[in-house]
């Protein structure tokens, strides 16, 4: 049926890849691009034998015109964006040059500035639009998933909906005394900023993992989480109509947080360039560097994920309350794709929503946040690829 073109060929790429050809009745053709061609050619050798015919290319994603000519001579139906939020911009300006659909999952971060928002990417809705052609944005699994949960429970469970706690748990123990389940340098910049949370019409700035709550987790157990800015908020809190209060926790050891605190207090997470032995280098990139690499720690991590939304609101009149989450093995994931159950999680929804793209199910000209679509065909499909979702009527809140 169509051609994606991956761009990024990391953890979460290799998940994109694996289940684009688990899928092959809607992507006949993948072409994975990164700056790093040989973790390319590694990742096609291991997609292999299948219907869907794998190519490689070399890019940097940080160069547009690099970027347009790949598309024209690649010709994909669409583009699914996985490399850093840092390059957001120079795809879209592609994809916009190419008139070529685009997908992403998380949003656009200036590389020297600790802060991400919408604002930027939102500013190409009327290009997108002009130009006939599709951009969703933020769909892997928070942002991604959520969004579509809570548009989910609001089209099913509830007249009007007033509040969302998004809840991400990760059990997993990868037995290294530090390391970060996705890319370090975004993991960090996310961690170490201020929380913010959506009450009454507003944001609400916090200090860093200033609010703690403790929970008790469907098949984890009870773990401390905080409550940390996302930037689904900011889309959720114009999308969803009437709601109150919108918030975003994740779980984190308190060995992780110990780490994270030193490493902070001796200036190894500053964005700041500094100077050494005649070089101007970042501490955070330099910290990357030195850290294990996200991808390799499949065969090391088990446990469990659990990811989800409760919900607040009315139906009928009445009050409810639903928990619509996912649980994910970390080494059935490993078994299965190669990899964690973070790629994994953000991975198969990235997947799923090209796919939605190309059968036209998600197909409107414009920007877009994934909430603004239909989503049950989208919630069909995650338990059919891997990530079965699972309701509770009656779950404990948070405080």
């Amino acid at each position: 049926m169509g051609k994606a073109l991956i761009i990024g060929a990391g953890g979460v790429a290799g998940v994109v890849a694996h289940k684009c050809c688990q899928n092959s009745d809607v992507f006949e053709e993948i072409c994975i691009a990164s700056r790093t061609l040989s973790k390319c050619e590694a990742l096609k050798d291991r997609l292999q034998g299948g219907k869907t015919k794998v190519t490689t290319a070399q890019v940097d994603a940080d160069n547009t015109q690099e970027l347009i000519a790949l598309i024209e001579k690649v010709k994909p139906d669409i583009v699914i964006n996985v490399a850093l939020p840092y390059q957001d911009l120079t795809i879209m300006d592609a994809c916009l040059a190419t008139k070529v659909d685009y997908l992403d999952t998380a949003n656009y971060e200036p590389p020297d500035t600790a802060k991400f928002e919408y604002k930027w990417q939102w500013a190409y809705k009327e290009k997108f639009k002009e130009a006939g052609i599709t951009a969703v944005l933020g769909c892997g699994f928070d942002p991604g998933v959520t969004g579509i949960f809570s548009a989910y429970a609001l089209k099913h469970h509830f007249d009007e909906i007033h509040s969302i706690d998004i809840l991400d748990a990760n059990a997993g123990d990868h037995g290294y005394p530090f390391a970060t389940n996705f890319n370090p340098e975004i993991n960090i910049r996310e961690v170490t900023a201020k929380g913010r949370y959506y009450e009454n019409g507003q944001f609400v700035e916090t200090e860093p993992m200033e609010i703690k709550r403790v929970y008790n987790f469907p098949e984890i157990g009870e773990k401390d989480m905080y409550l940390l800015y996302h930037e689904e908020l900011e889309s959720l809190a114009i999308n969803i109509p009437g709601v109150k209060r919108i918030r975003f926790f994740m779980t984190f050891s308190q060995n992780y947080l110990t780490h994270l605190k030193v490493l902070e207090n001796v200036g190894m997470t500053s964005i700041e360039p500094i100077d050494f032995e005649g070089h101007r280098i970042v501490p955070l990139q330099f910290l990357k560097a030195v850290l294990p690499e996200p991808a390799s720690l499949g065969p090391r991590t088990k446990g469990k994920t659990n990811i989800g939304c409760i919900f607040t609101g009315l139906k009928d009149g009445k009050e409810k309350r639903y928990y619509l989450y996912n649980v994910c093995d970390h080494q059935e994931c490993y078994q299965e794709v190669g990899s964690q159950a973070i790629s994994y999680t953000t991975g198969v929804p990235a997947m799923i929503g090209a796919a939605m793209v190309l059968t036209g199910k998600w197909k409107k000209p414009g920007v877009y946040n994934v909430e603004e679509f239909d989503p049950d065909p989208f919630m069909e499909e995650l338990s059919k690829f891997g990530l079965p979702w699972q309701e509770n009527f009656n779950p404990d809140m948070v405080e």
